[in-house]
């Protein structure tokens, strides 16, 4: 008998929904959100919504014209009914028994409110890996991605927490909108963990949203820091720019770089 406990919400973007949950591996009930964008739209998939079965588990799919992986995310958690729900993307593979093992690891930490699983990055996108379980801090929790996420749903749905519509792929601003939902569960007081258990990998495909090292690149990283690090935004920004001042600064130096992002944090204090 399938374990329903565990529900993976699924933002894609112009796919067949209903291959999703083979192609992905998918071994939970999941929510599909496929946003219809532009004209790459396959034909005969119209908005609505329907349900299907796949191995057991109930797969409820939404088929909407809208746009912005936050509000993708936002629809996916209005209709989540989980216990333990699951962020993931159209382009995450699963390896098999991946669903019992998010469920062990919750039940083994009863004190864990949110766990940050390991899921390997295509190649030049990797922003983490987990070496140890130890709670996430202040300090270390904005190089998780979305697809790493598993939470306890009443404790989410008990704080009223979303995502920002203003970061990531169809938003104003680029990536991001990860990095604020875990500033907002902890700010709530949500205990975050970080553990060594492995999911799956990203497959390769082009970005939707990092076209280079572009003023638009470094001023949105200016926004997003004023968001996540308020009064500490400049320090946190240098910071991260001298880390990776020999990938990313190659072209316009440090100092352009960090001035175009410093524009970035004095336009973030101007919205609302």
């Amino acid at each position: 008998m399938a374990d329903n406990r565990l529900q993976i919400l699924i933002s894609s973007v112009n796919k067949v929904p209903e291959l999703l949950p083979g192609a992905m591996g998918i071994e939970s009930d999941a929510i599909i959100v496929n946003q219809l964008i532009g004209s790459r739209t396959h034909p005969g998939i119209k908005d609505g919504e329907k349900s299907l079965e796949h191995h057991g588990h109930n797969v409820r799919i939404y088929n909407r014209r809208e746009k912005g992986v936050g509000l993708s995310r936002n629809t996916a958690l209005e209709h989540a009914d989980g216990e333990i729900i699951q962020f993931g993307d159209d382009d995450i593979v699963y390896d098999r028994g991946y669903a019992g093992r998010i469920l062990n690891e919750f039940d083994a930490h009863p004190e864990a409110d949110i766990l940050l699983f390991n899921v390997k990055a295509q190649r030049g996108r990797e922003t983490y890996w987990n070496e140890d379980f130890d709670r996430v801090s202040w300090y270390n929790y904005g190089r998780y991605a979305a697809y790493s996420i598993c939470c306890r749903r009443e404790k989410i749905m008990e704080k009223g927490i979303k995502f920002s519509l203003l970061f990531g792929g169809g938003a104003p601003y680029m990536n991001g909108e990860d990095s604020l939902f875990l500033h907002d569960c902890l700010k709530a007081g949500l205990a975050v963990y970080r553990t060594t258990v492995f999911l799956g990998s990203e497959k390769e495909s082009e970005s939707t949203w990092f076209k280079g090292y572009t003023d638009k690149f470094f001023y949105d990283r200016g926004v997003l820091y004023h968001f996540l690090y308020g009064r500490m935004a400049l320090i946190f920004g240098f910071r991260y720019l001298y880390k990776n001042r020999n990938i990313m600064c190659k072209e316009k130096g440090l100092l352009r770089s960090f001035a175009i992002l410093a524009g970035g944090v004095r336009h973030g204090k101007t919205i609302k």
